[in-house]
C-alpha cells in the first residue's frame, strides 16, 4: 500500500542495515562504517548527518558481525562463587564499573560452588568470545583458568591467589584473616571455639582454617580446642542448621563461634538467640567478608573486612591491560591485608570498630 493512499509513511523494515543508512543519509557505506568504527576520520557535519541517520531508522549495529571479524567482543565474562553472597555483588559493583570506563559490558554467571557448573559456564564464556574472564575458581587446582589462557583468552583469578608466574590475580590473605578472627576471640578470654566452615575444597575456608590453627598454636592451644563443623554452602540457612548440630550435640557449648563467612555467622546468631541464650555473654561470635548486613544484626557482628569493590576494580584493570596488550603485559599477583572489625557480637566490651 503506498504512502498516498494512506497518508502514512512506508513501516520501516524489521532490520535496518549499513545501506539503508547510507541511502537515508546520502553518503557511501564506507563513510557510515567509518562513523560506527572510526568516528574521528569523518567531516563533523558528515558525521553528524549519519548519526541522524541512525537515530532516525532505528539502526543498530551488528554486534554479532563485529565480533567475528575483530575475533572477539568488547564483553569480559566475570564468574563467582555465588551471587546470592553480599560479599562477591560488591566485587562485581567494582568489576563493572571499571569495565564500563573503558567501554566494556559484563556478563555475570556464578558457579553456585559446583565444578561441573563453572566448567559449563565458562564453556559459555568461550563460545561468546568474551575478551576475557575474571574468574573465581572452585577448585584449587587451576585446571579451568589453563584450558582458558591456552584458547588465548587472558584470565585473572579473583578472590584467588595463583602459583602460577604467567597469571594475574588479585585476592585477600586469608590466612592472616582466620589469624584476625580467632584472635580477636581468645584476647576476648575464649579458650575452646568451634569453627564453622563451608566444603573444603574452596580456598577460602581453608585458608582461614589455617590462620584459625595458627592463632591458637599462638596461644598455645592445641587443635583440639577447635571444634569444626562443615556444611554444604556458605548461606546463612546453613550456618542455622550449623548452629542447631552444635546445640543438638549438649555441653559444654564452646566458648566461641568463628564463622568462614558472615552469612553463615548471621544463621549461627539467628538460632543462638532463638534458643536463648546470649551473645557474647554466653557464646561469643565473629564473622569474616563484613559484609553491610553484619553491623545492623540484632547483635552488631564482629567481622573481618575486605576490600571488595577494589577487588574488582584492580582485577579488572589487570585483565583489560592484558587484553589491550601488545606484548609488554607484566603479571602480578596482588594480595591485599584483612581488617579485624570488632563490634559487640565478639566480647561484652567492644563498643565498635576499632
Amino acid at each position: 500500500m503506498s504512502t498516498e493512499a494512506t497518508g502514512r509513511p512506508e513501516p520501516l523494515s524489521r532490520t535496518v542495515g549499513i545501506k539503508q543508512v547510507a541511502a537515508h543519509a546520502g553518503v557511501s557505506p564506507g563513510t557510515v562504517s567509518n562513523v560506527l568504527n572510526r568516528p574521528e576520520r569523518v567531516a563533523e557535519a558528515t558525521r553528524i548527518r549519519v548519526e541522524r541517520a541512525i537515530r532516525d531508522l532505528g539502526f543498530v549495529r551488528n554486534g554479532s558481525a563485529s565480533t567475528l571479524r575483530a575475533g572477539h567482543s568488547s564483553t569480559i565474562g566475570l564468574m563467582v562463587l555465588d551471587l546470592g553472597n553480599p560479599f562477591f555483588t560488591d566485587v562485581a559493583r567494582g568489576v563493572e564499573d571499571t569495565a564500563s570506563e573503558r567501554g566494556y559490558a559484563v556478563i555475570l554467571s556464578s558457579s553456585g560452588e559446583s565444578d561441573e557448573r563453572e566448567q559449563r559456564n565458562l564453556r559459555v564464556f568461550a563460545e561468546q568470545r568474551v575478551r576475557g574472564v575474571l574468574l573465581t575458581p572452585v577448585g584449587d587446582d587451576g585446571e579451568a583458568a589453563a584450558r582458558l589462557q591456552d584458547r588465548g583468552v587472558p584470565v585473572v583469578l579473583l578472590d584467588h591467589p595463583t602459583p602460577r608466574t604467567n597469571q594475574c590475580s588479585v585476592a585477600v590473605d586469608d590466612v592472616a584473616g582466620g589469624e584476625l578472627a580467632v584472635g580477636e576471640l581468645l584476647d576476648g578470654g575464649a579458650r575452646t571455639l568451634a569453627f564453622v566452615t563451608g566444603p573444603s575444597v574452596l580456598r577460602q575456608c581453608a585458608d582461614r582454617r589455617r590462620g584459625a590453627l595458627r592463632a591458637l598454636r599462638a596461644a598455645g592451644l592445641g587443635r583440639e580446642a577447635m571444634r569444626e563443623i562443615t556444611v554444604g554452602a556458605m548461606n546463612a540457612r546453613s550456618g542455622q542448621e550449623a548452629a542447631r548440630r552444635l546445640l543438638e550435640a549438649g555441653p559444654p557449648l564452646p566458648d566461641a563461634i568463628f564463622c568462614a563467612n558472615d552469612l553463615l555467622a548471621l544463621g549461627v546468631l539467628r538460632v543462638l538467640l532463638q534458643a536463648g541464650l546470649k551473645v557474647p555473654a554466653d557464646i561469643a561470635l565473629i564473622g569474616y567478608d563484613d559484609i553491610e548486613f553484619s553491623a545492623a544484626a540484632a547483635v552488631p557482628l564482629s567481622s573481618v573486612r575486605q576490600p571488595t569493590y577494589q577487588l574488582g576494580r584492580i582485577a579488572t584493570e589487570l585483565l583489560l591491560e592484558e587484553c589491550d596488550d601488545s606484548g609488554g603485559h607484566a603479571h602480578q599477583q596482588v594480595m591485599f591485608q584483612p581488617e579485624l572489625v570488632v563490634r559487640e557480637s565478639s566480647r561484652p566490651a567492644a563498643g565498635g570498630s576499632p
